[in-house]
């Protein structure tokens, strides 16, 4: 019985051949459509030499050509790799270095940060460009739209439950890290998840999803999805299009390069979205400020259609989920998780506002919160333990088992995946997230290592020594803050500090506060003391509440 991802959408395709699949501004595909531009793709993919298990690494903004990527790589088993668009070129390099990967798809703007690093790619053999009207182009790059169109549909082969699906993450791996799964796994636990909290039951294979979406669209339940937050990331793509598309949903592109919340509800009402997916406050907080300002002029937006919005990764706080239920009667989902498994989540409507509280969540059947020595935490002991999801457990790390085996372990017989987070569990059985054991910082949804931007910021003259922490923050959850002591004869230049990090790692990695202490914590062996860096930031930047 076929779990895999292509098999899957191949089905829906055949049954709902002329309803909507992806919108995009004024790109308009219906599933056969899509289906048969992802089979071109293939193809292409195929003539210039990629075979099963290749690898394809996709580097753009939120848009169909995307997807349509994505598709075509599961038709001709190849497995996409995600790339973070926020990447520099060390960040770039590494990634499609270490997936092996052979074809770089990618936005026309991108075209002068792929030139720089072009010698260093090791394997690629297609640049795939997307034409996006920057005007930019890589020499000898192969343009998306014309090799598509020149390309034959490729027939439709058989596949293997064990093709591989990957997602690269940060997380709490330094530099990213493949997170590999099998199809079955992943898929089969992935669609489990979102049809559980629709209520529905899910097929059993791929050849049940066709007749699915077909009884959906016949009932009038079909729906539209709207990943506002960026599809290269597992919330975006895992809740805000792949689950949508596997109940023959359409999926409408939003343009995320700078985050608009008046423009995601105008294109809400616009084309009458069911389904919204975000991350967290960064996003909610001003969507919601959005709501409040049109509500004031008197211009509310009809946000009638809007039936569900969906999150995951970051804080949610209890107010703001308030606050945008009195705009509009929805039902809230919550999840807690990562690129490693999904853990748990909170369902909030109107009616149960009042139980809801930010950071807590009811855990999956699969999910355990155990000590180190894998034995469970007793509710409402107040014992702090680890997060351990033994459900949709992925295969290991792609190329690093000393993480793989430190990440993925088994306790009693069972496999667990323990990416470090730490929680308790409360009385009535819900977890309370406490956060991670190690110091990842989590800003916007995206996770940032320390040591990284530590070593950038060591490498400017005036640093003699820093730890970088993350310290509270109303709309990002936490904000990248250096703790630092400098070099004698050099003062302190904000902005020559914050140009200089900025030239060599992504825009969100880069220290929001620069705070000059006469020593940094350390251990006298040397070591980090975070925990003493993160309360001198606390009582430098607000020693009132400090």
């Amino acid at each position: 019985m076929s779990w895999h991802m292509a098999d899957i959408w191949e089905n829906i395709a055949q049954a709902i051949p002329d309803k909507p699949a992806i919108v995009e501004g004024s790109k308009r595909y219906s599933w056969a459509e899509y289906e048969q531009r992802a089979a071109k793709l293939a193809q292409l993919f195929t003539d210039h030499g990629l075979e099963p298990g290749a690898k394809i690494a996709i580097y753009a903004y939120n848009c169909a050509e995307y997807m349509e990527a994505q598709f075509a790589a599961f038709k001709a088993r190849i497995c996409p790799v995600n790339v973070n668009y926020r990447y520099l070129e060390a960040e770039l390099t590494h990634v499609i270095n270490n997936s092996d990967s052979e074809a770089l798809v990618y936005h026309a703007q991108f075209a002068p940060r792929v030139a720089a690093i072009r010698g260093q790619l090791q394997h690629v053999r297609l640049f795939l460009e997307i034409d996006d009207g920057s005007g930019e182009h890589l020499e000898g790059a192969v343009d998306f739209e014309s090799a598509l169109q020149a390309a034959s549909p490729m027939p439709i082969i058989p596949r293997s439950n064990d093709d591989l699906y990957m997602l690269y993450t940060g997380g709490t791996t330094g530099m990213p890290k493949g997170v590999m799964y099998d199809h079955k796994t992943f898929a089969s636990a992935l669609f489990t998840k979102g049809f559980e909290m629709r209520e529905m039951e899910l097929p059993q294979g791929a050849d049940g999803f066709g007749p699915l979406a077909q009884a959906l669209h016949a009932a009038g339940a079909n729906g539209r999805s709207i990943p506002a937050c960026p599809i290269m990331h597992g919330t975006g793509m895992w809740i805000g299009a792949m689950i949508p598309h596997a109940l023959g949903s359409c999926v409408v592109l939003f343009n995320n390069k700078h985050f608009d919340p008046e423009a995601l509800w105008s294109l809400t009402e616009r084309e009458k979205v069911t389904d919204i997916t975000i991350v967290g406050d960064v996003f909610a907080k001003p969507m919601l400020a959005a709501l409040d300002n049109s509500k004031a002029a008197g211009k509310p937006y009809d946000l009638s259609s809007l039936q569900l919005m969906g999150s995951s990764g970051v804080m949610w706080s209890a107010e703001v989920k308030k606050g945008l239920l009195d705009h509009i009667e929805m039902t809230i989902i919550d999840s807690m998780g990562s690129t490693e498994g999904s853990m748990g989540a909170s369902v909030t409507t109107r009616e149960n506002t009042a139980i809801d509280k930010t950071a807590s969540f009811e855990m999956a059947e699969t999910t355990k919160i155990l000590t180190e020595e894998g034995e469970e935490v007793k509710a409402g002991s107040g014992e702090i333990g680890m997060i351990c999801n033994g459900g949709m457990v992925p295969l290991g790390y792609y190329k690093d088992e000393a993480k793989s085996a430190a990440t993925f372990k088994t306790f009693h017989g069972v496999r667990y995946s323990i990416p470090g987070d730490f929680a308790t569990v409360e009385a009535d059985g819900t977890v309370t997230l406490l956060g991670r054991g190690s110091v990842c910082i989590n800003s916007g949804g995206e996770k940032i290592f320390p040591e990284e931007v530590e070593e950038a910021l060591k490498t400017h003259d005036s640093i003699y020594d820093c730890l970088v922490v993350g310290v509270p923050d109303d709309r990002f959850g936490e904000k990248v803050t250096a703790v630092l002591s400098l070099a004698e004869g050099h003062g302190l230049d904000e902005t020559v500090l914050y140009d200089h990090v900025r030239g060599k790692l992504a825009d969100y990695k880069t220290p929001r506060a620069f705070l000059v202490v006469e020593d940094v914590p350390r251990a006298a062996n040397g070591k980090p003391g975070y925990k003493d860096a993160k309360n001198i930031a606390l009582k430098m930047l607000d020693p009132v509440t400090a």
